[in-house]
């Protein structure tokens, strides 16, 4: 559906000098799938995001979407593709001296909608996003929830293949951004858009997305499945990503004050749902005290951190044999304190 293929993007920066916001970008995003691009501030991942529909120009490098290289179009032809390319914004960019229904109205009088077309799809929209009652309203009237959902409907209004998300929810609470959240994935299942969004927060990519590309000083890192890269983070970067999102850190105090083994335990799918410390606390004899853990659902798939100590006073021996029964029965044990 979407190809990027060894994307630079280059700004001048005086004397003839550029800096390279981006470098050597390569990535294929599938047709009906949710695809995120996650990095801190100044990663690229705006910049990367503004070159599937053209508003930034590659300074090497192609996009293509549909088969068609958007990077190659001018004028007319790139007016028509981007017809097909939705995008919504962080600050929402609503049009403040319009209603709801003017503003969704206005994408598709762009387009070229016949007069009588207009007015049932923007009903019709607007009954999708959940503000039907709020059509006569403007966006001084409406919450930053509600004025994320107008940019929605008018971003997809014209049947686009594709909607772009630069970073969707950031300017909104935790309770609007799930809410936003679930609504771009009932779009994505019911209407077929690809999806690609870019955002700062681990949290978004594991609520809705199926893959991920990880950016780092304009470059892809790392990609893959989300569950893989939560579940497995293979760059240093992703894995301080990781870190901060799923937060297992225990007060120095704990640390200094502990005794026996105290281990950092990953279960993956089955082994998440299974009595593995409690069997080897009957089995072996030791006592197993859980510091901290959760347990993620990430594309229904579970995923469970635990940080625990195992103890058996005068029998160290017992506390080797429940580690080995944890490693063969856990994806991954790490050894906090030895």
């Amino acid at each position: 559906m979407i190809e990027i293929e060894k994307v630079c993007v280059d700004f001048p920066t005086g004397r003839s000098q550029t800096s390279r916001a981006v470098n050597d970008v390569s990535l294929h995003i599938g047709a009906g799938e949710i695809f995120g691009i996650v990095g801190t501030s100044g990663a690229g991942k705006s910049t990367l995001l503004r070159t599937l529909n053209a508003l930034q120009r590659p300074s090497e490098g192609r996009v293509k979407i549909g088969g068609t290289e958007i990077t190659a179009l001018q004028g007319a032809e790139l007016r028509k593709a981007r017809q097909r390319i939705g995008m919504i914004f962080q600050h929402f960019n609503l049009m403040h001296t319009r209603t709801v229904r003017q503003n969704v109205a206005f994408s598709l009088k762009a387009a070229g909608w016949e007069r009588s077309k207009i007015g049932p799809r923007v009903a019709e929209i607007l009954e999708l996003v959940g503000l039907a009652d709020k059509a006569n309203r403007y966006p001084v009237q409406l919450s930053g929830g509600q004025k994320q959902r107008v940019g929605i409907a008018r971003a997809i209004a014209n049947h686009p293949d594709v909607l772009l998300c630069d970073e969707p929810t950031s300017a909104l609470d935790l309770e609007t951004s799930a809410t936003i959240l679930a609504l771009l994935k009932k779009i994505n299942q019911q209407l077929g858009i690809t999806i690609v969004l870019i955002t700062h927060e681990m949290n978004v990519i594991k609520t809705i997305c199926d893959r991920v590309a990880v950016m780092s000083g304009g470059e892809v890192v790392e990609s893959g499945e989300v569950f893989d890269i939560f579940a497995h983070p293979q760059h240093e970067f992703t894995r301080q990503l990781v870190s901060h999102t799923l937060n297992l850190t225990l007060p120095v105090r704990l640390l200094d004050n502990m005794r026996g083994a105290l281990l950092k335990i990953m279960f993956v799918g089955d082994s998440a749902e299974q009595p593995v410390l409690s069997f080897a606390a009957v089995k072996y004899g030791v006592a197993v005290n859980i510091l901290h853990g959760k347990i993620e659902y990430i594309s229904d798939r579970a995923l469970g951190i635990l940080v625990v100590a195992i103890t058996a006073p005068g029998n160290p021996a017992a506390v080797g044999d429940a580690i080995d029964h944890i490693r063969k029965h856990t994806a991954c044990v790490e050894v906090l304190n030895g």
